[in-house]
């Protein structure tokens, strides 16, 4: 792949660094990822894939931006209140990257559609706000061997992790899905239009989902697939615990 001389200067913080380089750069040109909600994580993780010159954005969402949204959904402003979220984010990023292509789908990822609206993608970002779109989305990641990145908040609280399940199917060493960590939906799951959440968590998590993306795309560092990273932001604190793939999966238990 050829840069332009925007591209170049555009890029040079990352060109400079040894773990991403020009060969690193030319990769993240190259791939196409899926952001299944584009709310309060998915806005910023989409904010830093375009900035780092991610060549495809695929942009996953049902929702109208809403004035609570404001308050740590950093893609919207003011004016975009009652406007399609996809919409709005397209815009906004192509302003901030015009070299990336972005794709939005204004409908709810489903078991019936995720096929379709992930098609293409090297990777997958989910930030979605209900435990049946996870579902869904890591199924098909599973089925179509699609890292994924899963992002998750409450309250003061978030976490990351990656789930490559779907690249090591058969495999003597098999990596857990999403499901080996939520097999089922908690019954107590309250929405935070129930709970509430700090804003500036949400930029946290989101951030640290696209950096994941950042670092599997280029190769650099070491992935948090078979691992879920953990924030305390109330106590300023971090852990990562390591996940072990469950037999009874109901995704990948007999892959």
């Amino acid at each position: 792949m050829i840069f332009s001389a925007d591209e170049r200067e555009r890029y040079a913080r990352h060109i400079l660094l040894k773990e991403i380089g020009g060969a690193g750069q030319q990769r993240l040109k190259g791939a196409r990822v899926a952001l299944v909600g584009v709310g309060g994580l998915g806005a910023p993780a989409a904010l830093y894939l375009a900035a780092a010159g991610v060549g495809a954005l695929i942009l996953i969402d049902d929702d109208i931006v809403s004035l609570s949204n404001l308050q740590r959904q950093i893609l919207y402003r003011t004016n975009d209140v009652g406007a399609a979220k996809t919409a709005c984010a397209a815009g906004a990023l192509g302003a901030l990257n015009p070299h990336v292509d972005i794709t939005p789908h204004a409908e709810r990822l489903t078991d019936a559609n995720a096929k379709r609206l992930l098609a293409g993608a090297t990777l997958v970002l989910d930030g979605s706000d209900s435990f049946e779109t996870r579902f869904a989305v890591n199924a098909a990641c599973h089925a179509g061997g699609i890292p994924l990145i899963s992002g998750a908040v409450g309250r003061w609280e978030g976490q990351v992790a990656t789930f490559k399940s779907g690249l090591t199917k058969g495999a003597a060493l098999q990596s857990p899905c999403y499901r080996c960590l939520v097999p089922e939906a908690p019954p107590d799951a309250e929405p935070c239009a129930a709970t509430g959440i700090v804003g500036a968590l949400t930029g946290v998590i989101g951030s640290l989902m696209a950096l994941e993306a950042i670092k599997d795309i280029t190769g650099a560092g070491d992935s948090l697939a078979g691992r879920l990273f953990i924030y305390d932001g109330l106590r300023g604190e971090s852990r990562t615990i390591t996940l072990a793939p469950d037999p009874a999966c109901p995704v990948c238990g007999a892959a």
